[in-house]
């Protein structure tokens, strides 16, 4: 906030734990079959991040938390409908063999949702995330 820019270190720290976590969250969730890898090892759920280009907007830094209240509070009840629809989905998958496909573009749509949140929270995009699962 008062440099006018992220610092390199904490920059790429942040950066490589929101794509650790995306790649355990897929695991998770079931969206992924895949074991994620230690490390930065390529997976296919993946993030690409552009810095950002110019000037930081210091008022919506120093604000950011403020403004993400409306936010946290969509991004937790949607996590606790996604939890419940994956413990659905694991059912099914068990009794049926198949993911439903509503239950897992949910589960995309729920992850990419909170993870545009947290990206932003953690000054890692500068645009207000939007309220949608797409």
């Amino acid at each position: 906030m008062f440099g006018g820019e992220y610092p390199a270190g904490l920059r790429s720290l942040a950066l490589y734990y929101l794509r650790w976590r995306v790649r355990a969250a897929a695991y998770f969730a079931l969206l992924r079959d895949e074991y994620p890898p230690f490390g930065d090892a390529e997976y296919p759920a993946s993030l690409q991040f552009e810095p950002p280009a110019g000037a930081r907007d210091r008022l919506s830094v120093a604000f950011r938390i403020v403004l993400l209240i409306p936010q946290f509070i969509a991004v937790a009840l949607i996590g606790v409908a996604w939890g419940i629809t994956t413990i659905i989905a694991w059912i099914m998958i068990i009794l049926t063999g198949d993911f439903p496909s509503s239950l897992y573009n949910f589960g995309v749509g729920a992850l990419r949702w909170s993870t545009r949140v947290e990206a932003y929270f953690l000054l890692l995009h500068d645009e207000y995330p939007p309220f949608s699962l797409s």
